[in-house]
């Protein structure tokens, strides 16, 4: 299966080199329904889990009996901090806890390669052989990214090092986010309209991946 091919270009938007990209990354079908699954469960992680109420129990008070239990013609009550009464317990309120839940590696890796493939069949995926900034200037992220054609898009930069100049240059751009090779996730390409890989970090990415449908592949 011959797979797409993308164009390496320089930060002056200058073709240095094609590149053929990995069908089985690029190439895989596209499945919304992981999507769906993948998305959910990395938003779910990110919850703090921290909403807490009281039941009858841990609201203070209601030590004593209102009153007593016959003879007054009124229902009886044990309580003041019942459910029923203002100031009282909550019935099956939220408590701390997590909500992070597992999903197989095998599906959370196919829900990547499907997301690629998506941005792959648009022509949403750049490749530039490096992205290096001398200082720390958002304005050259900006000058960076109109050479490129991408001046007012959403763009995912994709490094393949930690690179504190890029990162502190980009992080104020509204619709632009900067993340390395091995963070790659479904959430930030989806909510990104295109790509941009340094060429390390493209081979990188394939690398992990194609390691990945390797071992699937093993009966």
């Amino acid at each position: 299966m011959t797979g797409p091919t993308v164009d390496v270009m320089t930060l002056k938007n200058a073709k240095a080199d094609t590149l053929a990209l990995d069908p089985s990354i690029f190439a895989a079908p596209v499945r919304p329904h992981l999507f769906h699954a993948e998305v959910r469960r990395q938003l779910a992680k990110r919850r703090a889990g921290t909403h807490s109420t009281k039941n009858r129990h841990t609201v203070s008070g209601g030590g004593a009996k209102p009153w007593r239990q016959k003879g007054t013609g009124r229902a009886r009550q044990g309580s003041t901090r019942s459910p029923q009464w203002a100031g009282g317990g909550i019935v099956f309120g939220p408590v701390p806890r997590s909500h992070e839940h597992v999903l197989p590696k095998k599906v959370r890796r196919a829900a990547l390669r499907s997301a690629l493939s998506l941005r792959a069949g648009e022509g949403a995926v750049r490749v530039v052989d490096a992205f290096e900034l001398d200082t720390i200037k958002t304005k050259r992220v900006v000058e960076i990214l109109k050479a490129l054609g991408l001046g007012s898009a959403s763009v995912l930069v994709v490094l393949a090092e930690p690179n504190a100049t890029v990162e502190r240059s980009a992080r104020n751009l509204p619709g632009v986010s900067v993340i390395r090779a091995e963070g790659l996730n479904v959430h930030d390409v989806l909510r990104h309209s295109y790509l941009l890989f340094t060429r390390a970090a493209l081979e990188r990415v394939q690398e992990r991946l194609s390691d990945a449908v390797a071992e699937e592949a093993k009966p």
